[in-house]
């Protein structure tokens, strides 16, 4: 197997071939999931974070001109310098022979050249990555699962019961919300707000990130870059003024009928008044205003979270499907 370096942000064949990939697995493995258009996936992959290098690679078939498999690795180099996550993939029709033991062979070794000690990636629970990885030796990390929200199926009049009841909690709050990038206004405080999710569940023995200003500021030119509408809901403290919880969420434009939920977090001081259930119902208004033809929404949660699993089971949530994360060390691999 022939592996091939390609830079996403100036070849742009190679670059939708790895998207054809990855839509090859997502129709095999994932059918029932919410489609990636080719700008939202050329997005993230022209415009990575700067806290974390990357390498990507494609592994070419036997016919000139195809190609069987991809390797991506995501270097980190703010916090979790130790770490690789790597995503492996091969194409359905070319599995089970053997491709996938290459590509990670390769990306252990390209690991090990950048002095990491941690290779990291997630895989379908009963997918086949899931089988593979445990296979390897890999030892299990956290689960997420995902669900999906479908609006059609809530019954008439739940969504009403429940603002009223989230009203009724969070006296002394109000909402606002904005289109695309934080007014200036509030971007501190949408970094104080997203620094909340430092307490929600993760891996051990892994950093969380850091949030300030800067770093939302890229967060906001990646998801730009992948040409997808954003929306916020805030919740503010009459008393204080303060942003007391947030919630983001995504649609894709050639995806119109899916929303993705991207964050959703309430400053601990302000937990207990339901404003986490109360800026999802907002979102759900502002998202019948502004984006109509959205009829299910997907998010995931750590399965160690009660707290925002029990709000989006009230909104009607059901699980899809569970992802696992698998963690190898290199000095034994």
């Amino acid at each position: 197997m022939d592996l091939v370096p390609f830079d996403p942000g100036s070849d742009p064949e190679k670059l939708r071939a790895c998207y054809e990939l990855e839509q090859a697995a997502r129709q095999a493995d994932q059918p029932e999931g919410p489609p990636q258009s080719l700008p939202m996936f050329a997005g993230a992959q022209t415009h990575p974070s700067p806290y974390s290098a990357r390498e990507c690679w494609l592994a070419a078939g036997d016919t000139p001109g195809t190609w069987v498999g991809s390797c991506r690795l995501q270097l980190p180099s703010a916090e979790n310098p130790h770490l690789t996550s790597v995503s492996l993939l091969v194409h359905p029709a070319h599995r089970r022979a053997g491709l996938g033991r290459e590509l990670l062979a390769h990306a252990i070794g390209r690991a090990r050249a950048h002095g990491r000690t941690l290779l990291r990636s997630d895989a379908l629970v009963g997918g086949p990555g899931d089988a593979f990885a445990a296979a390897t030796g890999a030892a299990r990390g956290m689960e997420d699962v995902r669900r999906v929200q479908d609006l059609r199926d809530v019954p008439a009049g739940q969504l009403t019961a429940l603002r009223r009841a989230a009203d009724s909690a969070a006296a002394g709050y109000s909402l606002t919300s904005w289109t695309g990038a934080a007014p200036g206004e509030h971007i501190g405080q949408v970094a104080r707000v997203s620094a909340a999710m430092q307490d929600a569940p993760h891996n051990p023995g892994s950093e969380v990130p850091s949030w300030d200003i800067a770093r939302i500021r890229d967060e906001e030119a990646m998801e730009a870059a992948q040409k997808v509408n954003s929306y916020s809901v805030a919740a503010f403290c009459d008393r204080t003024g303060e942003l007391a919880a947030l919630s983001v969420l995504s649609v894709d434009p050639e995806s119109p009928e899916w929303g993705r939920q991207d964050l959703t977090a309430v400053l601990r001081e302000h937990r207990g008044h339901r404003l986490g259930l109360l800026v999802k119902l907002a979102m759900l208004e502002l998202l019948a205003e502004r984006e109509p033809a959205v009829r299910k929404i997907s998010t995931y949660n750590a399965a160690g979270n009660p707290h925002m699993i029990a709000i989006n089971e009230q909104l009607g949530y059901r699980v899809l499907d569970r992802w696992q994360t698998w963690q190898l060390g290199l000095a034994a691999a």
